[in-house]
């Protein structure tokens, strides 16, 4: 590739990362707002509440950027960089369409991805151990313990998939992807998806922040746009995840006119299931953390293991 060619994928892929978590942003206030009546995001601008996620925009850059006393300010203001730069990252390697329509195509992809998504969430882990409070502490362990639990199975799942294309490459696994996996790799596709959603603290699996109990959880002392900062990487997480769900267990870009409409189909695949991490928040309640926990262990540990041996019998009988 030439140096007008690498800055043009670099372009595009900024681009995609300061709109695409925008939209997720901007389609929770209004799912949100359907599903359970809320009239107040429905008002802002006027025709259909357009405005709210500028009125969201303006509100946390007019609030104090506050740093606690006793925090470890270098940390504390690393963190939210440490939980949103590595999404970025991420975007790069996720092929959004055929014929080299990918940042950057790397042999290894699936392990890079993976690796890059855990080092995001340790921006919350940072963020509570640096602010020097008991409940931003106790927020950023609990953080620790769901990572530890549901890396596991997002592992797991992951590599049945690469066990079923022969290769590590994502833009490989699509080439490879047929539609009968779609049946096939289901469960891998459930425990994926859902241990995806826990790692970034979505509700149902919230319980790190759980506001009701320790005030916001590793977030408690973050304000302004730091705090901004963190909610962009929680939309960012959920497009990520989502992309990563749509190139892995649903065909990517494959579709009809792959050739001509193969970054629509990704696109429609990418939204639909961020629309179901959306649906989630309004319709599960919160886990207890120890619920969480038991979950990932007996659940979909056990879940994807099952879909590794089912992918390695396939792979014998019709290899």
């Amino acid at each position: 590739m030439d140096l007008l060619d690498v800055a043009w994928r670099l372009l595009a892929v900024l681009l995609a990362f300061l709109t695409l978590p925008l939209l997720v942003g901007q389609a929770e206030h209004k799912v949100m707002a359907h599903m359970q009546g809320r009239v107040g995001p429905m008002h802002a601008g006027g025709f259909h509440g357009w405005a709210q996620l500028v009125a969201d925009g303006v509100k946390f850059a007019q609030k104090e950027d506050v740093v606690p006393a006793e925090a470890d300010r270098r940390v504390f203001r690393l963190a939210p960089a440490v939980a949103l730069v590595p999404y970025l990252l991420v975007l790069i390697a996720i092929p959004v369409a055929p014929n080299g329509g990918v940042g950057q195509a790397v042999d290894a992809g699936i392990f890079f991805v993976l690796a890059v998504l855990g080092v995001g969430v340790l921006g919350q882990l940072m963020g509570g151990w640096a602010s020097a409070n008991k409940y931003s502490l106790l927020g950023g362990l609990r953080t620790a313990a769901q990572l530890l639990a549901y890396e596991l199975p997002l592992l797991l799942s992951a590599a049945s998939v690469v066990m079923a294309a022969g290769t590590l490459s994502l833009p490989g696994i699509l080439d490879a992807w047929q539609w009968w996996w779609l049946p096939w790799q289901l469960v891998g596709a459930f425990v994926f998806f859902t241990a995806g959603v826990a790692e970034l603290h979505r509700p149902p699996f919230d319980a790190p922040l759980a506001p009701e109990e320790i005030i916001f959880g590793p977030l408690t002392e973050y304000g302004g746009l730091r705090f901004a900062l963190f909610m962009l990487a929680e939309y960012a997480g959920i497009v990520v995840v989502s992309a990563l769900t749509a190139v892995l267990f649903l065909g990517g870009w494959h579709g009809p006119f792959a050739d001509q409409l193969g970054w629509l189909w990704m696109l429609l695949k990418t939204g639909a299931l961020s629309f179901v991490v959306i649906w989630m928040r309004v319709a599960w309640p919160r886990m207890r953390a120890d619920q969480i926990q038991k979950f990932a262990w007996t659940v979909l540990v056990p879940l994807a293991l099952l879909q590794i041996a089912v992918t390695g019998v396939v792979k014998v009988v019709f290899p």
